[in-house]
């Protein structure tokens, strides 16, 4: 096999941040403007297209030869921009993306970040092979749209014969992209992505290339329907307290203190919550209107709004590998992963109304204008003309694949037979019958607390979990805490005994270096000094790996010896250590099984002519003709065994609806 990396700049009107890849290159006046390459390692050649040089024939051929793999970093962008290029057909476009390799998905397999500069700098690579930092301030002078001055012209766009030096700065740039993706391949070259993971991110293209309709008249009438309700509510809040902007924090918190006589520290949703009971009309009615304005659905809508295509879809709303220590697919552009849940039981007729912008009936019929569209936005996702959704997901995914690693026997009954694991936990965990945890008895009150427990304990959590998973909102008294967590660990012992078992696994290979085995999981130290690449692995009963990168023992704030490595921390976002225990490791096991449980079923309904249109978390949405859908036989296929993981519990559950809800 021969390796052609490449690397493209290119200049589109529409915005890709907010619009997306395909609605990028989709525009009329998207261009390549150069395209920068290396032939097996060769020294990298640029073609300016911009002015008049052609990609050479012989380049073309390897582009298109099986012979060839293309290598490029988020390597999705080069291969759609290309297919439009040269003008490929849906089908060879497909069909076409089987010879692409992303060196960003090499990245975050291996446990590093994403991007390009970021991903360089994580490895330690020489300046001389990492992106040069002037490629944004190049990027916002040749591919987007320019300010019309006197200055310039007027003119509306920057060519290289405006620029010319800038112009060569540019093309250096764009080689060195190149230069940069071969070394970052080179550096993880010992330890390739399966082949499996290969496949699975061709189909995530696939899905993503297709996308999903949306109803463009729901959105429409959203944004139509929220501006009249915020203007209405802006005024009223301005009549109620004089203040020229009641939108301002400063000037509402002001305003508050005055009213109240109390110092208020901050308006974030869950204070202003807390807030609204203690206070008088006036102050009542401001934080109302104020919880009322800050109701996110209507950034949703701006989002579809902004990344619909022409044809009335969305493409690219997921990010394969987006959470690189599990392997979980995160949400781009309208965030799928995180969308509002609905409880209307009127969805339709409350859909119907936004639609024909009948505010008047809404206001009659919905208590909160705003609170409903935030209810309706699953709604605007719907499914191609004459089809039908066909919703269908894991139930309780991760507690069954942490009973099933743990061997918790009794929880592995009860997902082979009821499956109400809070009754069921409640009833271990207090001693009482389960048949007696049902609504009209007094015991019912105990699910609650079987619950949150299960929310929040399966991995290594305390009294801490509990509070930050709700449980003080949902009544629980804070002294009563301590005591579900002792209960919840007494009845499952074995989980708690995969905590420590997994935790000194761990430390044992770090001390040693030698790989141990448990549990269906092998755990290793795995080098290639060479590249200076030193990670833990994790592999999982799947086959893939779980990488630590530069891992090393450290004592701990409480003096113990921990597991560190080398991460992205979701808080600051930046590349620093992280530290690890037992319950911890647990949680990234469990979800990446839970994950590859979903890959493998993204997969077999693939496979029997189903068409996903996405997925959230353990969810997937088919859009298929009315006549061949059939839930039954998609929940019968995630339900059944998984080959690589004999006796987990799998069940699936799901709905068919003419639009997408949270059933």
């Amino acid at each position: 096999m021969r390796h052609l990396s490449v690397d493209i700049e290119t200049f589109s009107s529409v915005g890709i941040k907010k619009a997306g890849l395909y609605k990028y290159v989709q525009s009329p006046d998207f261009q390549i403007l150069l395209f920068a390459y290396s032939l097996d390692e060769s020294p990298v050649q640029i073609i300016d297209l911009m002015q008049g040089e052609k990609i050479p024939q012989e380049i073309i051929n390897l582009i298109f030869s099986t012979d060839t793999i293309k290598h490029a970093y988020n390597a999705p962008f080069e291969w759609y921009c290309l297919s439009k290029y040269f003008n490929l057909s849906d089908e060879n476009r497909i069909n076409w993306l089987q010879q692409w390799q992303c060196t960003m998905l090499h990245g975050l397999y291996c446990g590093y970040t994403a991007g390009l500069a970021a991903t360089a700098i994580a490895l330690g690579l020489p300046e001389d092979k990492r992106k040069m930092s002037i490629g944004s301030a190049l990027i916002r002078t040749f591919c987007i749209p320019c300010k019309p001055t006197k200055n310039n012209g007027n003119r509306t766009r920057t060519l290289p014969q405006h620029e010319p030096e800038k112009w060569n700065l540019f093309k250096d740039y764009c080689k060195q992209d190149v230069v940069t993706e071969m070394e970052i391949e080179k550096k993880l070259s010992n330890f390739l992505v399966p082949e499996q993971e290969q496949k699975l991110w061709r189909l995530d293209q696939q899905i993503n290339s297709y996308g999903v309709a949306v109803d463009r008249k729901l959105i429409e009438g959203a944004l139509y329907c929220n501006e009249i309700i915020e203007n209405e509510l802006t005024q009223e809040a301005t009549n109620i307290s004089g203040l020229e902007n009641p939108n301002s924090i400063q000037q509402l918190s002001k305003w508050l203190k005055k009213e109240t006589g109390e110092e208020i520290t901050d308006l974030r949703k869950d204070t202003v919550k807390e807030l609204i009971n203690t206070v008088d009309d006036k102050a009542k009615r401001m934080l109302e209107i104020r919880q009322e304005l800050s109701k996110t659905s209507i950034k949703k809508y701006t989002a579809m709004n902004e990344a619909v295509c022409i044809d009335g879809r969305i493409r690219g709303l997921l990010q394969f590998y987006g959470a690189n220590r599990t392997g979980r697919w995160a949400g781009r552009l309208v965030q799928v992963q995180n969308l509002p849940r609905n409880y209307l039981e009127t969805l339709s007729l409350a859909r119907q109304l936004v639609k024909n912008k009948k505010i008047g009936a809404l206001k009659i019929i919905y208590e909160s204008i705003p609170d409903t569209l935030s209810q309706l936005i699953r709604t605007a996702f719907i499914p191609s003309e004459g089809n039908i959704f066909v919703d269908a997901d894991f139930s309780a995914i991760e507690a069954r694949v942490i009973a099933w690693l743990a061997d918790e026997q009794w929880r592995l009954d009860v997902f082979k037979s009821h499956g109400k694991i809070y009754e069921a936990s409640a009833s271990q965990m207090f001693g009482i019958p389960i048949e007696k945890i049902k609504k009209g008895n007094p015991e019912y009150a105990l699910r609650q607390k079987g619950k949150v427990a299960e929310l929040a304990l399966g991995y290594q959590g305390g009294s801490g979990a509990l509070i930050a998973m709700g449980a003080l909102n949902m009544g629980l008294a804070e002294e009563e805490l301590p005591e579900i967590v002792n209960r919840w660990r007494s009845t499952n012992k074995r989980i708690v005994s995969l905590w420590y078992a997994v935790e000194s696994t761990v430390l044992e290979v770090m001390h040693t270096g030698r790989p141990m085995g448990i549990k269906n999981l092998i755990f290793a130290r795995e080098c290639d000094i060479q590249n200076e690449q030193d990670f833990l692995t994790i592999t999982l009963p799947s086959g893939r790996k779980l990488f630590y990168v530069k891992p090393f023992l450290q004592n701990n704030e409480w003096g113990k010896e921990t597991l560190c490595y080398k991460g992205m921390n979701q808080t600051t976002k930046k590349w620093e250590t992280i530290y690890a225990y037992g319950g911890k490791i647990v949680e990234n096991i469990t979800q990446a099984i839970a994950r590859d449980c979903l890959a493998e079923n993204i997969r077999k309904l693939s496979s029997a002519g189903y068409k996903i249109v996405f997925h959230v978390h353990d969810e997937v949405i088919i859009d298929c003709p009315k006549e061949y859908a059939d839930l039954d036989q998609v929940c019968q296929i995630m339900g059944q065994p998984i080959p690589w993981a004999p006796g987990l519990p799998l069940k699936a559950d799901g709905f068919k609806a003419e639009f997408f809800k949270k059933d």
